[in-house]
């Protein structure tokens, strides 16, 4: 008699196209695990089956909640100060995202282990060539306002987010694979993509993974914080800037009513004072925890550290056209110096992975995991300084931001330095003046000929090797410029099938290890603290937090 596995990887074959096949080939050969088949799945749009393909992950621990009643609870979060207005076109910190994704949504959700999930698009799929992506939009979703969701939001939505001119933060993860007007309305409550090239993984895109993407209505033109417009769970009751956003159930809600009644978002300045929030019964739930941070909650009979793996890093970045980085070899002997098993154990706490300075974290299916690992040599590093011609060192000027572990990273770097002679001066910056806020048209993390920058999760690698390591890519702190590279990256994008993904991924990881433009040393785990009296709270890497299904007991 035949497994129920089999029958259902017969299933996938009858209602998928060649990609599917390949993948179900790739699986039945041991080179994809069941999580990743499963994900390949949900990207190519297999919504049909997400019930049976549950079933199959709930053995592997992913467990579904049963539905409860609606209550008059009240959660409250300690949530970072956000650092500028909130407008979902232009934000990039966690903090803004969790705010909006309390009332605004996306078309597909990037949830647990990476595998995608409808949201307000019920189902997708592409055509052969994976240039032209359609989606079918749910039927009686409203926005708080009472009007109708449809097509035409989608499309307006979009256009702005890949419209250079409106100041999208979302322009580069667009660029090359979707432009302004190419979004179009097929039906009312059907929209097609046309690409700019084929993207077998472009549902990611359009996911939770691209945080500015939620569905705004069309006639959206800024001023997001006066009515935090969106088709969500949760609706805005208030907001005070600096001070803390109020929600309450939205009734009107398209899917299963939210179960707690309201939400507050009280903000705060640093860790700390979260934590001491936390310690004196002030708060319920701590997203976007610090490491550092789980210490104080490690014998805390009130709260649970909840944990998510991530491709969550930090980029070191040497400017490769000017300064004593110049020389690929340079790069090499600091990349040498450092041991990335005290980054992942000890300063990280074991809630880490060793990194080998490139973008691809173990989570993504298409890393391949036969290219060399990077360790600790400090032989090498002062062999490789001396052909350099600069056996001695040289001094340099490293400039970080004064967030969560970073100055003690940048530490951990300058002393590992000193042993091949690189005399590293810490320049630590706050956030707004790292990242440009503080002063418009400048930001030092791009500016700087050494820097050390975070990089959130991603749910796929496209956009992390992209406007980082693209010759004048718009976040190429390191000004990395290599042909070779960039013809790896459009092959990379352009592979349909996974196998041939993993191939040159292959590829561009030992090119990068090669000319070492950045250091990555660790990709971390996303976490979060929750009451141990609170169940159903879960969150994204990214920063989304999900509270609807949140309750106490």
């Amino acid at each position: 008699m035949r497994q129920p596995l089999d029958n259902l990887l017969d299933t996938l074959r009858a209602q998928t196209g060649d990609l599917g096949n390949h993948a179900i080939d790739e699986f039945s050969a041991n080179r994809l695990t069941r999580r990743e088949l499963m994900r390949v799945a949900s990207t190519l749009g297999f919504a049909s089956l997400f019930c049976r393909t549950g079933s199959l992950l709930a053995r592997d621990g992913v467990a579904s909640s049963s539905p409860n009643a609606p209550s008059n609870a009240t959660i409250r979060i300690a949530q970072i100060l956000p650092p500028g207005a909130i407008d979902p076109l232009t934000i990039v910190d966690g903090a803004s995202v969790s705010l909006v994704n309390q009332c605004a949504e996306y078309l597909v959700n990037d949830g647990e282990h990476q595998i995608l999930s409808p949201a307000l698009a019920e189902s997708w799929s592409s055509n052969e060539a994976c240039d032209v992506w359609t989606f079918k939009l749910r039927r009686n979703v409203k926005f708080h306002d009472g009007q109708p969701m449809t097509s035409k939001d989608v499309v307006a939505t979009f256009d702005r987010l890949t419209d250079p001119s409106r100041g999208s933060a979302a322009v580069s993860v667009f660029r090359g694979i979707l432009r302004t007007g190419a979004t179009r309305a097929v039906d009312d409550y059907t929209v097609a993509f046309h690409l700019d090239s084929p993207n077998a993984s472009f549902p990611y895109f359009v996911s939770s993974d691209t945080y500015n993407a939620v569905i705004l209505p069309a006639t959206y033109d800024g001023g997001y914080e006066k009515t935090f417009a969106g088709t969500g769970p949760f609706r805005i009751e208030s907001y005070v800037p600096k001070i803390s956003a109020i929600f309450v159930r939205n009734e009107d809600y398209w899917g299963a009513k939210a179960l707690p009644a309201r939400l507050e978002f009280r903000f705060y300045a640093d860790g700390p004072a979260r934590i001491l929030a936390a310690r004196s019964g002030q708060v319920d739930v701590i997203p976007s925890l610090a490491i550092q941070n789980t210490l104080d909650f490690m014998h805390n009979p009130g709260f649970r550290i909840q944990s998510v793996a991530a491709s969550s890093h930090r980029q070191m970045h040497m400017r490769t056209d000017a300064g004593p980085f110049k020389d690929k070899r340079v790069r090499q002997a600091l990349a040498l110096c450092i041991d990335r098993d005290i980054l992942a154990r000890g300063l990280m706490r074991g809630r880490a992975v060793v990194g080998n300075d490139s973008p691809f974290a173990p989570i993504f299916p298409v890393t391949d995991a036969t290219v060399p690992q990077r360790k600790q040599d400090l032989p090498m590093a002062r062999q490789l300084m001396a052909q350099a011609g600069v056996p001695n060192g040289f001094p340099v000027t490293l400039t970080v931001e004064k967030y969560m572990e970073v100055p003690d990273y940048a530490v951990i770097v300058q002393n590992a330095a000193k042993r091949i002679g690189i005399d590293i001066t810490l320049k630590m910056e706050s956030r707004e003046i790292y990242y440009g806020s503080a002063k418009p048209g400048q930001s030092d993390w791009l500016d700087s000929p050494f820097g050390l920058t975070i990089y959130g999760h991603r749910g796929i690698p496209n956009v992390l090797l992209g406007p980082p390591l693209l010759s004048g890519g718009k976040w190429n702190a390191a000004r990395f410029s290599n042909p070779a590279y960039d013809k790896l990256y459009t092959e990379f994008v352009g592979a349909l099938a996974i196998a041939d993904q993993k191939r040159v991924a292959g590829q561009i990881g030992r090119l990068l290890l090669d000319e070492t433009p950045m250091v990555i040393g660790f990709f971390y785990d996303a976490l979060a603290a929750t009451s141990t009296r609170l169940q159903g709270v879960t969150f994204t890497p990214i920063g989304q937090l999900y509270l609807d299904r949140a309750r106490f007991i």
